[in-house]
């Protein structure tokens, strides 16, 4: 390799490797991400994805120590194969049935997880109509709490689509389930 290769390799290499020193373009704000956050987190295959979305049954949202506090059992939302499979071997259906609406939820363990919840999470539920509606962070809480709110639930019970950077939640979606 000839030096103005070697000079152009170095230059490249310190531009990429001081992007992802300062967090580069993925980097939260200061207001969202917590002053301990590494500088640098790896993605994979090296470490976790930056976002994990699963699914889950909101129990609580609650403030607590200055930050919203979520408490969700997570489940399994499946369909096709996966549904009628997991259906038959829970007991629900009989081989060869069809599972309803063809979607199964499967949720073993009712065991809670807890998240942080950005205070400007992007929520949507469903709401009469059907139809989906955003609301805040705030208004989920007293939704989740049983208490009046300006939009009612169409279906209080129903799951959510949880999208989760780290230890916070950046967004909830409320699945329909007919």
């Amino acid at each position: 390799m000839n030096r103005s290769r070697v000079a152009m390799f170095a230059a490249l290499l310190a531009l990429v490797l001081s992007a992802l020193w300062s967090g580069g373009p993925w980097e939260a704000s200061a207001s969202a991400a917590p002053a301990s956050a590494p500088p640098f987190l790896p993605t994979p295959p090296l470490g976790p994805p930056r976002e994990t979305v699963f699914y889950g049954h909101a129990k609580s949202l609650a403030r607590r120590s200055g930050h919203w506090e979520l408490r969700v059992d997570p489940a399994l939302f499946l369909s096709g194969l996966a549904a009628q499979r997991a259906a038959v071997e829970d007991g629900v259906i009989a081989p060869g049935e069809a599972v309803p609406n063809d979607y199964y939820t499967r949720d073993d363990s009712h065991r809670l997880l807890t998240f942080r919840v950005a205070p400007r999470a992007h929520v949507t539920v469903m709401t009469a109509g059907p139809k989906a509606t955003t609301i805040t962070v705030p208004e989920l809480a007293r939704a989740l709490a049983g208490k009046r709110t300006p939009h009612r639930l169409w279906e209080p019970q129903a799951g959510y689509w949880i999208r989760v950077a780290g230890d916070t939640v950046r967004g909830m979606d409320q699945q329909y389930t007919p």
